[in-house]
């Protein structure tokens, strides 16, 4: 089995996580430049066994595409481009950042802490993934 990896697509920078090779624990693996992500992700791909790859959809309160969803799709469509034999899932993002500063408030981070956005991003990046395996678990059940 390989892992999942989820990717929290931002227009300066990209949150990481991933999964172990049993698909049961997300883990961060913090933030890429966005213009650095596609050599990430290669390299990756070539170090790692991964079968899928989760991309947080970014939607608004009445469930419909939002406005940064100009940037993430033409990304969507790149990687399934680039990775045909990887499954490429895409999962609701909403409330990541904000229940990632809530994290951050509830792990004793200080202000400036909670302040950078690298942070924010890589959080929301786990949750995304953290979600996405709880929504298989619910499904196999």
């Amino acid at each position: 089995m390989g892992r999942i990896l989820a990717i929290d697509y931002g227009q300066k920078r990209t949150g990481i996580a991933v999964t172990d090779e049993l698909q049961i624990i997300a883990t961060s693996l913090g933030t890429v430049a966005t213009k650095d992500i596609w050599n990430f992700l290669t390299e990756y791909n070539q170090k790692e066994k991964l079968d899928t790859i989760v991309v947080g959809e970014p939607r608004d309160m009445q469930n419909r595409p939002s406005d940064s969803s100009r940037f993430v799709e033409p990304f969507v469509n790149k990687l399934r481009k680039t990775f045909p034999n990887l499954k490429i899932e895409r999962f609701d993002e909403r409330f990541t950042s904000k229940m990632a500063q809530q994290a951050m408030i509830d792990g004793g981070l200080k202000k400036q802490k909670r302040q950078d956005k690298a942070l924010v991003d890589s959080i929301s990046a786990t949750l995304i993934l953290q979600s996405y395996l709880e929504s298989l678990n619910f499904l196999r059940k």
